[in-house]
């Protein structure tokens, strides 16, 4: 066995090393076990064709210190990993290098031969971001890692979809969809982003028919206007009552269209009169239905003006918007134009304008899946970390519409549905069909659209154990417990999950889903191409070590929130896993020991440090279950960094390097068993470090990752030992802090006196107190004890703490008036900076017209200075 670690942690010789180890021996396997309870994660399946970004690193860090906790509390832990086709993404990526390679489109190529490029596209850069995952030290089950295109995916998309179509949940319609004329592709309501934009309002005169006046209807977009076939009004408007059941002519087209009364239009707003486009504003479509008005689509897939915008025919939309504007104005239609901010939708992929268009496409009926779907989360099944995601949840399933289901894409899972070229009929199938179901005609064609993303991804939690198909791992592992997402695709998916499980297995999908926010740079601002902040996750491994970046991305981070990326932080983390590295290597080094188990007999810091040990324990696990796990990371990093490292290590050197042979092996026992348990407490967040520590010291059993999670035990829980030891501990930072102040070095030792009702606990500390205080000598005397005449002229320095008062001769260690001249010097100084300071905060000149940041760092400068004054003048003052 290894008994020594290198000098330096080499993080890139470490973690490729290791990870091939756990992988080798399969320590990542999920088992069903009957024996066991099983925690089952599935990961949110990564953009097949994607990278690494700061997010993904994000939710594989969380996912990862989750499953690795439970599966060291015993639990048979599954982690499914996998990846999403990601139609639309894929798709245009494969066009472009279509594009710009060899000059050609799909439409070029054909559907088949397209279709095989994609593939081939997914093979070559498909592992890619596997590859990247692994990197990060993830320990999902690869042998179970699924595609949403794969056989057993494509199987459970094809059973939901027939499924829900027998039941009339799933069904073809006319209806006004988002299209993006950018991608030419229909989206569904969450795939759409709102921005508030400055745009106009014009108010145009639509004549009345019998010439007996007009009515003004005012509008934000003209560009449709040739597609109106008709004008509401609110039947309760007095204004426009005796017009209901006239008609009025459409300008420029000179069209004769209904005037029609509808509690759509609010009374009193606006102009009372409002233009209807049936096929190009959801509103209008279901106002026409009512009143069966005509539906004409002026504008076509790539956004421009079709054959029946008449003039306007082969203009752009906003090219269009300009011409008819300069028409109605010339030929008296326009009545007047306001600037108007108004709610755009954009497109979440490309960001160009969404186009509402009457369409034929293919829709899930929501109203009857969405009951379920809010009771599970109502009621409890389903929770929400943190809880305020449920209201978002619950106010959209309240308001959802139906889902459009159907993409104008080729990548993707073609739609199950056959058309006969005799019949007309339809064949929906779960298998290829080789005929119409209805005659029998070998003349059929398959829907050329696809499904969208989402609908596989919808079906992800049960698709991956084996569903439709009734599997032992179906049986065992679901439903899963817990989906780990960030908040921004509640809406796209998470919801989706829910209402397809409730629907096809009868089952909430998982119980918990704990939500994560973005990860934004140092300044806040969100990571993007456009910006140029995006930050690899790679690099800063390569640089730092992955438990570095992992460990950054925790700490600080609370369920729910935005967190900064600060690239220094992962420098300190690289510090912090030194520092583990550096404590490793002393133990090593004074190690003699072949066993790691607690002595029977032990010293106050042995049960001081195992008391605090075991307070952590309880309290990370809690936190760990509560899902706050930036909590429980710091807890660890303070109790490792200042309990073990500052204070038990430094405690037990006198012990080490003592002739006492039982109080040095004790010691080493003890420092031994702490640091292992220590280990697994860190193992979560820093798996690589934690396991290679692990491995050179003595152990039972092969891995770290496989140990069994520390528990909190009665039996180590010493608060008297513990409050003794922290009353020593005060004392000695009371003494080290006033030694720093008047420059002492460590070397210059002195008589200490310290007078306390506490005089065993003191004496038991006497050691702590010469080698970490410094001191020559220690005596103890009662509390209340008066210094001799003598003693106090020797420059005695008194300094008090909660149990005793410590006496200094310091005049032994400085020469003290010329400590108090350099201090005089110092606080004259440092006083005239900040008078100056202030008199500058204080001028209105400077206040008001310098940069915001330029005054915040200068009151951060005064607010400094004025705390350092403060101390120099109560230090002379002591003196």
């Amino acid at each position: 066995m290894k008994k020594e670690l290198p000098k330096v942690y080499e993080p890139q010789e470490v973690e490729s090393r290791i990870y091939e180890n756990w992988e080798k021996h399969g320590c990542f396997k999920g088992h069903r076990d009957p024996k066991k309870k099983p925690f089952t994660i599935v990961m949110p399946p990564p953009n097949v064709t994607g990278q690494l970004h700061m997010g993904h690193a994000m939710d594989c860090t969380l996912q990862d210190i989750l499953i690795r906790f439970k599966r060291m509390q015993g639990y048979a832990a599954l982690w499914v990993p996998g990846t999403d086709h990601a139609g639309i993404a894929t798709q245009i990526k494969v066009e472009e290098e279509l594009r710009n390679k060899e000059g050609l489109t799909r439409y070029d190529l054909g559907r088949e031969k397209f279709l095989e490029r994609v593939w081939d596209w997914k093979h070559k850069y498909g592992s890619r971001i596997v590859a990247q995952q692994k990197k990060m030290g993830v320990s999902c089950d690869w042998d179970r890692a699924r595609f949403t295109m794969d056989e057993g995916c494509s199987k459970a998309v094809r059973e939901t979809f027939c499924e829900m179509y027998d039941k009339g949940l799933i069904y073809k319609g006319s209806r006004i969809i988002n299209w993006c004329p950018h991608c030419a592709t229909a989206l569904s309501d969450a795939e759409v982003e709102y921005q508030d934009k400055p745009g106009h309002l014009w108010y145009i005169r639509y004549p009345l028919t019998d010439g007996s006046g007009d009515l003004v209807v005012a509008t934000t977009r003209p560009e449709t206007m040739m597609g109106d076939t008709g004008v509401a009004v609110n039947p309760e408007d007095e204004r426009f009552k005796h017009l209901v059941g006239k008609t009025c002519i459409l300008p420029i087209m000179n069209r004769e269209i209904p005037i029609v009364a509808d509690d759509y239009v609010e009374l009193g707003f606006g102009t009372g009169a409002v233009k209807m486009t049936p096929a190009h504003d959801p509103n209008d479509f279901e106002v026409g239905l009512r009143h069966n008005l005509e539906t004409i689509r002026v504008i076509d897939d790539n956004g421009t003006i079709n054959a029946n915008g008449g003039p306007y025919e082969g203009m752009d939309r906003y090219e269009c918007r300009k011409a008819i504007v300069k028409d109605l104005e010339e030929q008296g239609y326009l009545v007047k134009t306001e600037p108007y901010s108004h709610n755009v939708g954009t497109c979440y992929r490309c960001h160009n304008d969404v186009e509402p268009l009457i369409s034929a496409q293919w829709f899930v009926k929501m109203a009857p899946l969405a009951k379920e779907a809010l009771r599970v989360v109502e009621e409890g099944e389903t929770k929400f970390v943190p809880d305020r995601f449920a209201k978002t949840y619950t106010n959209w399933m309240e308001n959802v519409h139906d889902w459009c289901i159907s993409r104008q894409l080729w990548w993707g899972h073609q739609i199950p549905v056959w058309y006969c070229d005799d019949c007309g009929e339809m064949t929906v199938s779960r298998e290829d069909p080789t005929e119409c179901a209805h005659c029998h005609s070998k003349h059929i064609h398959q829907d050329p659209d696809v499904l969208d993303t989402w609908f596989s991804s919808a079906l992800w939690p049960f698709s991956t154990l084996g569903w439709p198909d009734k599997t032992e791992d179906m049986d065992y592992f679901y439903p899963t417990d817990v989906l780990v997402t960030g908040y921004d695709i509640i809406f796209f998916w998470v919801s989706r999950m829910i209402f397809s499980a409730c629907e096809q297995t009868r089952k909430a999908p998982f119980h918990t889903v704990f939500i994560h926010g973005l990860v934004r740079d140092d300044k806040g601002r969100k990571m993007s191409k456009s910006l140029g902040n995006g930050i690899d996750p790679l690099e800063i491994a390569e640089k730092y070590g992955a438990d570095a970046l992992r460990f950054n991305l925790i700490t600080g981070n609370s369920p729910g929130n935005d967190m900064r990326f600060y690239t220094e932080r992962c420098e300190a983390m690289r510090n912090f896993a030194n520092k583990i590295w550096n404590a490793s290597r002393f133990l090593m080094m004074n190690l003699t020991i072949d066993q790691c188990r607690l002595p029977e007999k032990l010293e106050l810091e042995d049960k001081w440090v195992l008391s605090k040990l075991n307070r952590v324990v309880r309290e990370v696990t809690e936190n760990m279950d509560r899902y706050e796990l930036g909590v429980a990371a710091q807890k660890i990093y303070d109790f490792i960094w200042d309990d073990y490292c500052d204070w038990y290590i430094e405690m037990t050197k006198t012990r080490l390097q003592g002739e006492d042979e039982d109080s040095k092996t004790r010691a080493q026992q003890v420092l031994c068993y702490v640091l292992i348990d220590m280990l697994k407490l860190l193992h979560p967040f820093m798996p690589f470090i934690t396991e290679e520590i692990w491995q050179a010291l003595p152990h039972e059993g092969d891995f770290l990752m496989m140990q069994k999670w520390p528990e909190y035990c009665e039996e180590r829980n010493f608060p008297q030992e513990e409050k003794a030891m922290e009353l020593v501990m005060e004392s000695i930072r009371a003494i080290r802090a006033r030694r720093s102040e008047m420059n002492v070095p460590p070397s210059k030792k002195a008589h200490l006196t310290v007078a306390t009702a506490e005089g065993d606990v003191f004496r038991s500390g006497i050691p702590f107190l010469k080698k970490l205080a410094y001191a020559s000598e220690v005596e103890i005397v009662p509390a209340g004890h008066e210094m001799d005449a003598s003693a106090q002229k020797g420059g005695l320095v008194s300094l008090v703490t909660h149990a005793a008062q410590l006496y200094i001769p310091m005049g032994e260690l400085v020469d003290l008036e010329k400590e108090k001249a350099r201090m005089e010097k110092e606080l004259k100084k440092n006083s005239g900076e900040l008078e100056k300071l202030n008199a500058k905060l204080n001028n209105p000149g400077f206040v008001n017209k310098a940069p915001e940041q330029v005054v915040a760092a200068e009151k951060e400068r005064a607010a400094k200075l004025t705390e350092l004054v403060a101390k120099l003048e109560e230090q002379l003052k002591n003196m």
